[in-house]
């Protein structure tokens, strides 16, 4: 399976992974007479069509995929987006790094599951946020709707609400739990988890911890509503955290070749964990 594209075909809505659209259409007369059209029309006609519409429209004609890809805050993206995400997520800073309409389309793709989370947790109707009820003696996770078995990622996660115990980012297949009893670290429980504990800044896996995170002297503790982006590459088998656009480094490496999930775990009753794809990471 590949990697999202930053076009139409870069998400797709409830699929275990993410799949490489193919490219536009090369007949020369595989549109007829729509391959003619002026892009200004076709960009009337294509702002009314959903996503799943888009994508089969970018395959048509190299005419129809130049007019969808070409401009990201074009009227298509615009609208889409006005259509599909709620008025929260676009009034507020949720998605203040998402440069163009269709990067904000995109990010919503890739957001929080309301089907793979704990029954203690609910999305919130911004689409992007997680809130975790006040279930004693619980661990409550989440994954997102699209997991990446090729290419290389990045996301933003930032808790909103009291840590407590144990506070964990990072990644896990579709095999991994979302809730257990107790109040324990849940990414990393099992060999079908890797996470990063922001409260005492331990990298588990495998029910094991892997050492202390960042690697150095006095690593300063996360700060509520700080950024942290994390960095899944599926190439080299890594995943790395970045804070305040620093370098943390290379958190867990030799990771398997499998479909793998952004996803998170808490414990604190009605803390609040929101979650941004970024699409591909820019290198430097």
């Amino acid at each position: 399976m590949a990697a999202p594209t930053p076009g139409a075909g870069g998400a797709s809505g409830g699929a275990c992974c993410s799949s490489a659209g193919a490219g536009a259409g090369s007949g020369s007369g595989a549109a007829g007479i729509g391959g003619r059209l002026p892009s200004r029309v076709l960009e009337l006609v294509f702002s009314y069509l959903e996503l799943s519409e888009l994508r089969s429209c970018a395959l048509v004609c190299k005419h129809w995929y130049r007019c969808l890809h070409g401009d990201e805050n074009s009227e298509v993206w615009r609208s889409l987006c006005a259509r599909s995400l709620a008025e929260e997520a676009l009034r507020t800073d949720i998605l203040c790094n998402l440069p163009s309409y269709k990067a904000k389309v995109r990010a919503f793709q890739h957001a929080f599951s309301t089907n793979d989370c704990s029954r203690n947790v609910y999305i919130k109707k911004n689409g992007f946020t997680l809130h975790r009820n006040p279930i004693a003696q619980s661990t409550d996770g989440a994954r997102t709707k699209i997991g990446f078995s090729e290419g290389r990622h990045a996301w933003e996660v930032w808790w909103e609400g009291p840590l407590g115990t144990v506070a964990v980012i990072g990644i896990a297949t579709k095999r991994a739990p979302m809730q257990c009893q107790g109040y324990v670290a849940l990414l990393g429980s099992d060999d079908q988890s890797w996470g990063w504990n922001l409260v005492d800044n331990n990298l588990l896996h495998n029910g094991e911890v892997n050492g202390s995170f960042p690697q150095c002297n006095n690593a300063p503790k996360y700060q509520i509503g700080e950024r942290i982006r994390v960095i899944l590459d599926m190439e080299d088998k890594t995943l790395a955290f970045e804070r305040g656009y620093e370098f943390l480094g290379v958190a867990f490496r030799g990771l398997p070749k499998a479909c793998l999930y952004p996803a998170v775990s808490a414990v604190y009753g009605n803390t609040e964990v929101t979650l941004v794809y970024l699409g591909k990471p820019l290198d430097g």
